[in-house]
């Protein structure tokens, strides 16, 4: 296999795993903020809050509040999910 080909094949792969990560990171903040007893051992909730907060902080800033509903945690899993996508789409196909 070519050396393009290899670092092709690693970036797709870097790019499903940061976003798996991302959406993992997400659905536990999420989980956490409805369900006030389950909390993340060994210090996880503060990884988890400093790796969403700057992606759900201005949609949540942005999005007017319906009552107690919180949509960011949502709207923030699909902008992963669109970019990656996009991101994939762009990178050329490793043969």
């Amino acid at each position: 296999m070519c050396g393009t080909c290899l670092l092709l094949v690693f970036v797709e792969a870097l790019i499903n795993v940061l976003s798996g990560a991302l959406s993992l990171a997400i659905f536990a903040r999420a989980i956490e903020a409805w369900i006030p007893a389950a909390r993340l051992p060994f210090g996880l909730d503060a990884l988890v809050v400093s790796v969403t907060d700057p992606l759900e902080g201005p949609i949540r800033r942005a999005l007017p509040r319906l009552g107690e509903v919180d949509f960011s945690p949502f709207i923030a899993l699909l902008v992963v999910q669109i970019g990656a996508t996009l991101l994939l789409r762009v990178l050329p196909p490793a043969v």
